[in-house]
This record gives C-alpha cells, sequence and structure tokens, in this order.
C-alpha cells in the first residue's frame, strides 16, 4: 500500500474519548467476562447467551454515552462501501491462506471461539445474531480501531497495524487459551482481519467503515457456521 496516496489520517479522538475507550478494554475483555461467568456459571442466575448479550450490551450502552460525538463527527457510509467490499474479499484471500495453515498443523482442531458461539446458538440464534453483528462491532471497534489504533497511527503506523491486531486477536483467543495453550495458534485467524479493519479506518478516516465492515464479517461468518453446522 502506497503511503502517499492515502489521505490524511485525521480520525482521531480527543484525548477524554481516547481515554474512555482505553479504560473499556480491560473491562471489557477480563472484568466482566468474569462477572458473567459467575452469573452463569456459578451463581445460576442466568444462562450463557443472556450474560454474553449482557456483557455487550453494557459496552454498547458505555460507547453510546462516552463516544457519542465521535461517533457523530464519523458518520459516512457511502464513503466506506468500496473499501467494506476491498477489505471483505482481501479477507477470504487470507483467510484461505491461514485456514491452510491451521490445517497442516492441527487437521482434527477447529476454533473455540467459534465453537462456543455456536453453543450459544443453539440456545438462542436470535440474540447471538443480535450480538455479534449489531453489539460487538460497535464497542471492539471502538476500542481496538478507534482507541488503540487511532492513538498510535500519528506517532507510528506500523505500531498502530501491529499492536491493535495483536491485541484484538488476543481478545478472542485468550480465555481459551488458558484452558488449553494449543489455542494461542487461533490468534492467526484474527490477525488478517484485525489489519484489514484497521486498513478501512485508515483508508475512509472514518470508524463507521470498519463497525460497517466488522457487521459484515460477523453476520456472513455466523450464517456460514450455522448452515455447516446443519450439514453436519
Amino acid at each position: 500500500m502506497n503511503k502517499r496516496a492515502l489521505p490524511p489520517f485525521t480520525s482521531e479522538m480527543t484525548k477524554r474519548e481516547r481515554v474512555m475507550a482505553l479504560a473499556y478494554i480491560p473491562v471489557h475483555a477480563v472484568l466482566l467476562p468474569l462477572l458473567m461467568t459467575w452469573l452463569s456459571v456459578y451463581a445460576g442466575l442466568m444462562d450463557e447467551v443472556t450474560a454474553n448479550v449482557l456483557c455487550y450490551s453494557i459496552g454498547f450502552i458505555y460507547m453510546l454515552v462516552f463516544e457519542f460525538r465521535f461517533l457523530r463527527r464519523e458518520f459516512d457510509p457511502l464513503h466506506c462501501a468500496l473499501e467494506i467490499i476491498a477489505g471483505y474479499l482481501l479477507m477470504m484471500v487470507c483467510n484461505y491462506c491461514t485456514s491452510l495453515i491451521l490445517l497442516a498443523v492441527l487437521p482434527t482442531a477447529s476454533n473455540p471461539n467459534n465453537g462456543a458461539i455456536m453453543d450459544m446458538a443453539k440456545i438462542d440464534m436470535r440474540w447471538i445474531k443480535a450480538m455479534t453483528v449489531f453489539l460487538a462491532p460497535p464497542v471492539e471497534e471502538l476500542m481496538f480501531r478507534a482507541g488503540i489504533f487511532g492513538a498510535l497511527r500519528r506517532r507510528s503506523r506500523f505500531a498502530a497495524y501491529a499492536v491493535s491486531a495483536l491485541v484484538f486477536s488476543l481478545y478472542h483467543v485468550w480465555g481459551f487459551a488458558l484452558v488449553d495453550p494449543i489455542n494461542w495458534i487461533y490468534i492467526i485467524q484474527y490477525i488478517p482481519v484485525s489489519l484489514l479493519l484497521a486498513r478501512c479506518y485508515e483508508r475512509t478516516n472514518s470508524i463507521w467503515s470498519s463497525i460497517f465492515f466488522h457487521m459484515t464479517v460477523n453476520a456472513i461468518s455466523l450464517q456460514a457456521l450455522s448452515m455447516l453446522q446443519e450439514l453436519v
């Protein structure tokens, strides 16, 4: 990608917006999951689906409260369409390559995050669709792209891509990897899409582009997993 061909990166949060986005990452990635696990598994107050939907609903409300002005400044969906299409096509190629790598290393294994989602989908597919397609993308994009990528982009473009991709990928696998270290390998499945989400954000100067891209990826992936499960 030719750096000189890129428009100036102007999509930056204010200091307060950035602090609020970054501060929520440990809450969303660690504290809330632990609380929801206790409420669902040990206290028995809710099922796993309700706990996960509640977790993302809290994050969604948090982002609306503290990042609403940033989202309003960024709203320009039409400008994002071509980048979303291009990003998705690139993602398909990257996913094919990572699938070949995983197949060679772990021919009988499967991504535990996908398995967890489909297990919850058996309980209530409607709420899982609402969570993965509409609640998760805004929360995660404001944390990882607008928060981490946006904060580092002015200082180092390489660091912005590398750190945001690594943290996003770790976020999706760390819980499963603590149970079984072999699951760390699934980080490679999330790095390409994380890089492409950041690319989409950078090239359009709008966080909405990565939000809509993320929504598209999750919607199609969930549908594919659902169809695959029916075949099996």
